[in-house]
């Protein structure tokens, strides 16, 4: 029996060891001192196993290389995930958007399932507080690794599941990067997403902590419509976040050297002449009233003084003589609000990293190396990225599982092939 070296222990790595430990001696090397540190995190705590959609919207939500994910995603799609966890005495719950969680709410209560898994199959060695230093190769053929202290440990294939770089204190330092290349593989510079926007607009910090929920977030470059999308943002000192910000920092990153335009429709239900009529109902309400103290029924308090400044209307002209076309500009302040983006925010922020083993250089059949015989990659590591609600961690299941199941038909066929031979 051959046995087979996991680099990584989180999503994709646990995901391929209990795979590969069903019929092969396994060895999963962990640099932190415990297995999932990053998995902990995800969903706030959470744990944002999967999304429970429909086989086409996952898809679509692949937005780097989705059609590398067939193959892994039909062998162990989402569904399957769902089984996988419940079989294994995993309760979940669907919520919104069809993002499953655990029934508890705990991420810690995933990575158990992985741990329980693990501890009870003898196939299956974890060495924790482990780090890799290189991938040992000869002929063009994985041979082992070399850990830090020097030691060798040899293997007949090696499943690379070391992660991106984001979040980089749970140990997500780009070592599977370094790995692939000095092996020839191609490395797609990485990149943070899924992260919150720096804006230039210096009325951040007025703005600090406001939720709006329900609004359009407009991205442009030039002509090209980036990003075009409804749902709930927050101001923050620095500039946005919140989930309609992460969604569209998925799409932005090819217009990064060019110039950027950002609109916020705070009134997306109501259509211009909508809003005009809303707009006339409320100054009769407040006839008599100064402009600034007449907007309290229609947006959040923290955005009147900017909106005010914004319509260049004198705050303290009475409503009853704003003229129509301060209204109309007005209503086009509030429908194209605008933002300066000035940046993507750092790793630290990033929910997953963009960028990464080139997939060209990988078989989407297997997760095998097209260089490198018994080299696997899972997870993060490849260039393969989604937008948040479960995708991610939905490609490290299926990507750890063909691994880790590529493994075992590889060692097979190695032990067919020798027995023919002593025949």
């Amino acid at each position: 029996m051959g046995k087979i070296i996991i680099i990584g222990g989180g999503a994709a790595g646990m995901m391929a060891a209990v795979t590969a430990g069903e019929r092969q001696e396994v060895l999963l090397l962990e640099k932190n001192d415990r297995l999932g540190k990053k998995l902990f995190i995800t969903g706030k705590g959470r744990c944002n196993l999967t999304n429970a959609c429909e086989e086409d919207r996952f898809f679509r939500s692949v937005v780097t290389n989705s059609k590398f994910m067939y193959s892994a995603f039909y062998a162990f799609d989402n569904q399957s995930t769902i089984e996988f966890f419940e079989k294994a005495g995993l309760l979940t719950k669907v919520e919104r958007g069809d993002r499953v969680f655990p029934a508890s709410d705990h991420s810690s209560d995933v990575i158990g399932i992985f741990k329980t898994l693990i501890n009870r199959n003898p196939n299956i060695q974890v060495l924790q507080n482990t780090t890799v230093t290189d991938i040992l190769c000869k002929d063009r053929r994985v041979t082992g690794v070399c850990l830090k202290d020097g030691r060798r440990l040899y293997a007949d294939a090696v499943i690379v599941a070391t992660g991106g770089v984001s979040y980089p204190l749970t140990g997500s330092t780009g070592d599977g990067y370094t790995f692939a290349k000095g092996l020839g593989h191609t490395v797609i510079a990485p990149l943070p997403s899924l992260v919150p926007f720096e804006l230039k607009d210096d009325f951040c910090k007025e703005l600090m902590g406001l939720s709006l929920k329900n609004v359009v977030l407009s991205v442009r470059s030039g002509k090209k419509r980036i990003f075009d999308e409804q749902g709930e943002m927050l101001f923050t000192h620095f500039g946005i976040s919140g989930p309609l910000v992460l969604r569209a920092s998925a799409y932005i990153h090819p217009y990064l050297n060019q110039e950027i335009t950002m609109y916020i429709d705070l009134k997306p239900a109501l259509d211009e002449q909508m809003l005009d009529d809303r707009l006339l109902r409320d100054f009769e309400k407040y006839r008599n009233k100064d402009f600034r103290n007449a907007l309290s029924d229609l947006l959040p308090v923290k955005l009147i003084n900017i909106i005010v400044k914004r319509s260049g209307i004198d705050p303290f002209k009475k409503v009853n003589s704003i003229t129509r076309q301060e209204r109309i500009h007005l209503i086009n302040c509030i429908k194209k609000f605008e933002i300066q983006f000035h940046a993507l925010r750092g790793f630290d922020e990033a929910i997953i990293t963009k960028g990464g083993v080139c997939v060209k250089e990988i078989n989407p059949s297997t997760m095998e190396s097209r260089l490198v015989k018994g080299l696997f990659f899972a997870g993060e590591v490849m260039d393969v990225d989604a937008l948040t609600g479960g995708f991610n961690l939905q490609i490290a299941w299926s990507t750890g599982r063909l691994a880790g199941l590529s493994c075992i038909e590889k060692e097979d066929n190695m032990e067919e092939q020798t027995n023919e031979y002593s025949n």
